[in-house]
């Protein structure tokens, strides 16, 4: 019986045979040539993309946690997008979770075997009491890392939305997933290495689902990070600059509402654009539910 052909991840490149025989420029250039496929291959994904920020946006609404699980290259782009979360839109570290094959050796280390144990993916979840209010999104460049799948099957058990993200179609985690995001990358420039094509795809799709599931849950006002931790002096300059390019207020001002407003940019600017006091404009922040743009436009 014939086996089945490669999935195209797995296949191997025609346009970069040769690939070792080159100049050092020659080799850039082929690498470069296969990476600006990639955006539009994310780009035929949107409509996916778009369901999938939504669904997140609603749980998190809700009181729910977003969950990115992972194995190997595609682990460590979850914990780094989970990471960046916290100090870029002030929400508390709970709220975006990474899970990777492994644990946190994996971040640094290949973890042999990690990502074959599909009970585990089930068993690190429900350690994180993962109940039906929280989204799991499920990313697997082959689309079938059993790691990630138990994951996912955890998940549907416990009621949860759970988002497969991909390089492959037709594959496991696109029929186990409630919503599914492929976005083809084809054949890798070095045949099998999907920490290229389709891991730089996998960054692009992580960017789109945290960045827009924040502004569409009012953590973005504009497009200023107005939930920005001012955890240094540059994050401080910078907010500063924010807060009075948003205002029209000036330096002056906006260093003052934020010092009273305890050093909150989204309560400050509240503060600076409807002239009230800090607690009126924390009750007024609380009662929109953390949207600063529905704080705002209440007055």
């Amino acid at each position: 019986m014939a086996k089945n052909p490669p999935r195209a991840t797995e296949q191997r490149n025609p346009r970069t045979r040769g690939l070792d025989t080159k100049s050092t420029m020659d080799i850039l250039r082929a690498i470069h040539q296969e990476d600006a496929t990639v955006a539009r291959a994310v780009a035929r994904a949107i409509p996916a993309i778009t369901r999938a920020v939504d669904a997140i946006a609603k749980s998190l609404q809700s009181g729910g946690r977003l969950f990115y699980v992972g194995a190997g290259t595609s682990g460590r782009l979850a914990a780094l997008d989970a990471a960046e979360i916290p100090p870029t839109f002030g929400t508390p570290a709970r709220i975006v979770q990474a899970v990777i094959a492994g644990g946190r050796r994996a971040l640094t280390h290949a973890v042999e075997g990690a990502e074959d144990d599909r009970a585990q993916g089930g068993r690190d979840l429900a350690a994180r009491r993962l109940n039906r209010n929280d989204i799991v999104v499920g990313i697997t460049a082959s689309g079938s890392t059993p790691y990630v799948l138990g994951a996912l099957e955890f998940a549907r058990r416990c009621g949860a939305t759970t988002v497969g993200v991909t390089a492959n179609p037709r594959t496991p985690i696109v029929h186990l997933a409630g919503i599914s995001i492929v976005a083809e990358t084809g054949p890798e420039t070095i045949t099998g290495s999907t920490r290229m094509k389709a891991g730089t795809a996998q960054k692009l799709v992580l960017n789109m689902l945290s960045t827009a599931a924040m502004v569409r849950m009012g953590r973005v006002y504009d497009n200023w990070m107005i939930g920005v931790a001012l955890t240094n002096r540059k994050l401080q300059a910078r907010g500063l600059r924010i807060l009075a390019e948003a205002s029209g207020a000036t330096i002056a001002e906006a260093t003052l509402a934020l010092r009273q407003s305890g050093r909150n940019m989204g309560i400050a600017l509240i503060m600076l654009k409807s002239g009230t006091t800090a607690r009126e404009a924390q009750r007024r922040l609380r009662n929109a539910g953390g949207n600063v743009r529905k704080a705002i436009e209440a007055t």
